[in-house]
């Protein structure tokens, strides 16, 4: 199974949030992993947030950083071009839909014409209801 890691997901697994070990589960059973260069960008500002609100300290951030470096640099990511764009510009089944979730629903149709059997890895509720809509499996189940 292809596995496309939306940033919640991804996040819950980097700061060890309650379903952290779904996350984990789905992602080690992936057998590839494709992510937009957008989640690299959000959990990467997650993290500088936390540490902001003195969550983390700099040890901390420099290791979760160090983890969404070593993970993303293993899986495809989608860029942000025209044809993700132009989806993410567009209406989509259940609205109202926020930039970045467009972003990641558009990268994911982008990215099922090269993986048909691509699942979505997603705690974001929005981003599960449309991914449904638009005919993707949803993980966690």
């Amino acid at each position: 199974m292809v596995l496309y890691a939306e940033s919640s997901a991804v996040l819950a697994w980097l700061l060890d949030e309650p379903r952290a070990l779904e996350a984990i589960r789905a992602l080690e059973g992936a057998t590839s992993v494709v992510t937009s260069e957008l989640t690299r960008i959000e959990c990467s500002r997650a993290i500088h947030r936390a540490a902001s609100q003195g969550a983390l300290d700099a040890r901390q951030v420099a290791s979760l950083l160090r983890h969404l470096d070593v993970a993303t640099s293993q899986w495809d990511r989608m860029e942000l071009r025209d044809r993700v764009a132009d989806r993410a510009s567009a209406p989509f089944p259940a609205e109202p839909v926020r930039a970045l979730d467009a972003i990641h629903l558009a990268s994911a149709l982008v990215a099922r014409d090269a993986w048909k059997d691509l699942m979505i890895l997603t705690f974001d509720e929005r981003v599960r209801r449309n991914a449904e809509a638009l005919g993707f499996a949803v993980a966690p189940a």
